[in-house]
């Protein structure tokens, strides 16, 4: 199992279509679903009997040509006019058949293709939430979603085309080169064998050094998309900093490598299709002259040579088509083959055999001697214990890469311990399974990025079957309900990509109404209330302080302010407890916290001096 992906590496695995086609088969052949496998037997029931009624279209068209070909004593047609008419009409009967059946083929098998693709990519998708923190922080984004949109599109082409033109044009040759081996001797099938083998060869041949080009064409189209997004996510930094230009120059140097590749790719296409149709007229041209031969010598009539040039142009049609459907094939493979990486990436964070439930009572929280680092040459936690007994709260403080968000990373299992152990009521977070443990744990991070939907959207998705009314009493308790009323749109109003319509304080008070909704049995406010304002503050500390009373309530602060009630407050430094206490023993033993409060109220101090100096200037004008 591939423990990272980079969608760009794919195409140099040496990974083998056999592989990725072993890997589609069952879904199209699923287990337990007889209603699909009868409409796969079904359609291909329908594709045999669509070839056969296109190679008996010759047929007719022969005996009608050679019917109108006899003339009477008088030069005319005259009492033989019955025949040519009920051979047009069987003429018209098997083209009318041939088209039904191809489109009930295609009906009948409509269902089989798109829930294999839905379930493809459904796999996909549910795999993806399953990886652990350390691959989606590594991800590109616009790569990542490019792969995937190109392999469920590759997918529906593959079984639109492999299915339904390379199986039946195959069969189609098959029965052309029988019926001409029987009817007219073995020259004619093995001139049909041989133009269409060399078209075969010819077109694998120059198709795989034009898979060089369209590669490159796919990489630089996702580095120009990831780097498109990238910038449009981060367009307020782009804005700030007068970047435009730069990223202008950016995205125009990934679409100069796009142009180039794909000037090349076309190039290459055009080389492609003129080979292609010279071994096309060369195969064509060598039958037809055998057939005038035939017809010079006696041995064969006007309506054969027709019969002839019509299995010629009925095969060579889809055969012309075959150049294109190989290559986008191929690179339908290929686009399948970097989407089925993801679901072989490891997850590094999985549930263990016989994973249980985590069975919250009290819900003490235990860190033992953790060790953690996110690389193995950085370690960030040394050895940290400690205990948030049930009902408590404990707060974590220390300066910036202490090491405190990276304890709620760990509390949540986006990551396991290098070395001792978290235990939530007794039980090893390692030993229960990660659905049951984020549905008991409730969080409000720092950085909150809502959904691009709605206000109460993000509200209930703390708790996707939650009422109205719930939602509103969240809201209240979260103190932003006064706010939302007065939104035009109210509950429905949209928040933004990424939240971006709201303040920063309005965004962490959607995200601690949501935790509030969610109700779990422990609390992690992780930088809670930094984003908001003195006041706003003050309001929010009280409704949270109502929300985690008789709660177990782990609290990562940065404003030692909102922290001095806690039963608990632990202190680190580069990875290490360094002290621990409470508020009132912490400041009198004059430590590393007692010169991280001085240093608050001293910038607190000056920051309200500065505020009087100015409501003084303001005044004095």
């Amino acid at each position: 199992m591939r423990t990272t992906y980079n969608p760009e590496e794919v195409d140099r695995t040496g990974r083998s279509h056999w592989r990725t086609l072993a890997i589609l088969m069952p879904y199209l052949w699923p287990r337990g679903r007889w209603d699909l496998r009868v409409r796969v037997m079904l359609a291909m029931a329908l594709l045999a009997a669509a070839k056969v009624a296109i190679v008996f279209i010759p047929f007719v068209y022969k005996e009608v040509i050679d019917a109108l070909n006899i003339t009477g004593p008088d030069g005319k047609v005259g009492a033989l006019v019955a025949i040519p008419i009920i051979m047009i009409v069987a003429f018209g009967a098997a083209r009318v058949a041939g088209q039904a059946f191809g489109e009930l083929r295609d009906a009948v098998f409509a269902k089989v293709g798109q829930h294999a693709l839905r379930t493809v990519a459904l796999e996909v998708f549910r795999h993806l939430h399953a990886l652990s923190l350390a691959f989606h922080l590594d991800r590109r984004t616009g790569g990542l979603s490019r792969a995937i949109e190109r392999g469920t599109k590759g997918i529906d082409f593959l079984l639109r085309f492999s299915l339904f033109n390379i199986l039946p044009t195959l069969l189609e040759l098959a029965m052309v080169c029988g019926v001409l081996w029987i009817n007219y001797g073995p020259s004619y099938s093995s001139v049909t064998l041989f133009a269409v083998g060399v078209y075969i060869i010819f077109t694998l041949t120059v198709t795989e050094w034009r898979l060089k080009h369209r590669r490159e064409m796919n990489r630089t189209d996702s580095e120009a998309s990831t780097r498109a997004i990238d910038s449009l996510l981060n367009f307020e930094t782009v804005k700030y900093f007068g970047n435009e230009g730069h990223e202008a120059n950016r995205f125009d140097q990934s679409m100069a490598l796009y142009e180039k590749a794909a000037v090349r790719s076309q190039t290459s296409l055009a080389l492609l299709n003129i080979g292609q149709g010279i071994i096309i007229a060369f195969g064509m041209c060598t039958v037809l002259l055998l057939a005038a031969q035939g017809i010079i010598d006696g041995k064969l009539t006007i309506g054969d040579f027709v019969l002839i040039n019509t299995f010629m142009m009925q095969l060579y049609q889809p055969l012309g088509f075959l150049g294109f459907v190989y290559r986008e094939i191929k690179q339908s493979l290929v686009d399948m083959d970097k989407m089925f990486e993801l679901i072989e990436v490891h997850k590094e964070v999985a549930d263990g055999p016989g994973a249980k439930p985590l069975r919250v009572g009290a819900g003490e929280v235990v860190f033992e001697n953790v060790e953690f680092g996110y690389a193995d040459d950085r370690q960030i936690l040394h050895g940290v214990s400690f205990k948030v007994p049930a009902g408590n709260t404990v707060a974590i403080v220390g300066p910036s890469g202490a090491g405190k968000s990276t304890i709620s990373r760990i509390l949540f299992r986006f990551y396991d311990v290098k070395g001792g152990r978290v235990l939530i009521d007794g039980q090893d977070v390692r030993d229960v399974t990660q659905a049951s443990l984020r549905a008991n744990v409730g969080i409000v991070p720092q950085d909150t990025v809502l959904f691009n939907d709605s206000i109460r959207y993000n509200i209930r998705y703390g708790r996707v079957d939650a009422t109205d009314d719930e939602i509103d009493e969240a809201a209240r308790l979260a103190q932003i309900h006064g706010f939302i009323s007065s939104l035009p749109a109210g509950y429905d109003s949209a928040v933004g990509e990424r939240g971006l319509k709201l303040s920063g304080g309005e965004k962490q008070r959607v995200a601690i109404a949501r935790t509030i909704l969610k109700n779990p049995a422990i609390l992690l406010f992780d930088e809670a209330t930094s984003a908001l304002d003195s006041q706003t503050e003050k309001e929010i500390q009280a409704a949270l302080r109502l929300v985690s009373r008789d709660r177990t309530t782990l609290v990562i602060a940065h404003r030692l302010s909102t922290i001095v009630d806690a039963d608990e407050i632990i202190v680190l430094e580069a990875g290490r407890i360094v002290e621990r206490g409470r508020h009132e023993g912490l400041l009198r033993a004059k430590g590393t916290y007692a010169d991280m409060w001085q240093r608050q109220q001293e910038q607190a101090e000056a920051l309200q001096r500065l505020q009087r100096l100015d409501k003084d200037e303001e005044t004095a004008a």
